[in-house]
């Protein structure tokens, strides 16, 4: 601050004064030329640090784009690794449960394949038990046809025949006579004995069939031969054979047993014939008499 109290200056006094002043402004002047310069100097170093800064704050965001890209491109391959392993593990627990069913189905098969070959044994000792039982009943049957023949055989004529045997009650037995069905008193003791061989069979079927020689019209000849074949079963059924077994069929004036039209020959084809034979073998249709 300025003292104004003083005295006047001198004229060398107040050059000497003004000499000063004017060096202390250059100085001035000079610390402001320096100062500004100083100034401009320190805002380029500051501006120059900015920019360098910025540069540097650029290069680390693109560093920090590019590993964030990095780690969204790792993420996504994590994810897609782990997606691609759970496809893996849910494959490989489907493939083992397939590996599962598959053993599974071949242990069933094999398990089918067993029982299929125990009842195949099975079936096959039942088929050959019954081959067996079949022909020992075969043989049975033919032991008995056998006797049977022989006992039939000594009463009238008996022949063997598929399905067993047929004893033909002629002329030589049991005669009919003409446009008769009615059985005579001399051959009940005849019927008689057959009815006592045939009550002793069990598992046979008995057909009467009854025949005419050739006088007369079938349709009259068909009543009349069934009308025999009834007349001897219902002296078998008297006898003791049982109903049940029995049934007729007349067939008239064919199939005769001797050809010709002499007395002999029709006497012989008015005849009754019995058949005998395995129930096994008999359906419901009536019984033919076998050839």
């Amino acid at each position: 601050m300025m003292d104004f109290s003083r005295a006047p200056l001198n004229p060398d006094e107040r050059g000497l004064e003004d000499a000063s002043a004017k060096s202390q402004g250059k100085l001035a002047l000079a610390l402001g030329v320096i100062a500004i310069a100083l100034s401009l100097i320190l805002g380029c170093v500051y501006l120059i640090s900015i920019r360098r800064l910025e540069g540097e704050l650029a290069r680390l965001s693109q560093q920090t784009e590019g590993l964030n890209r990095l780690v969204e491109r790792a993420q996504e391959q994590s994810q897609t690794s782990a997606q691609q392993a759970s496809e893996a593990a849910a494959n490989a627990q489907a493939a083992a449960q397939q590996r599962d069913l598959a053993k599974q189905d071949q242990l069933n098969s094999e398990a089918q394949a067993q029982l299929a070959r125990q009842q195949a044994t099975a079936e096959q000792q039942k088929a050959d038990q019954a081959t067996q039982q079949a022909a020992e009943y075969r043989q049975e049957r033919e032991s008995e046809l056998q006797q049977l023949q022989q006992a039939l055989g000594q009463i009238a004529e008996t022949r063997r025949t598929a399905m067993g045997l047929v004893m033909t009650l002629d002329s030589k037995s049991i005669r009919f006579d003409f446009d008769k069905a009615n059985i005579k008193p001399e051959y009940r003791d005849i019927l008689n004995r057959i009815a006592g061989t045939l009550m002793t069979l069990k598992g046979y079927s008995i057909a009467v069939y009854g025949y005419t020689d050739d006088i007369g019209t079938q349709a009259y000849n068909l009543q009349l031969s069934q009308r025999r074949a009834e007349a001897v079963r219902d002296f078998l059924v008297q006898a003791g054979i049982s109903a049940t077994v029995m049934s007729t069929k007349g067939f008239g004036k064919s199939d005769p047993r001797v050809p010709g039209e002499s007395e002999l020959a029709r006497a012989a084809n008015r005849r009754v014939e019995i058949a005998i034979v395995d129930s096994k073998l008999v359906t419901n249709d009536p019984l033919v008499v076998p050839k």
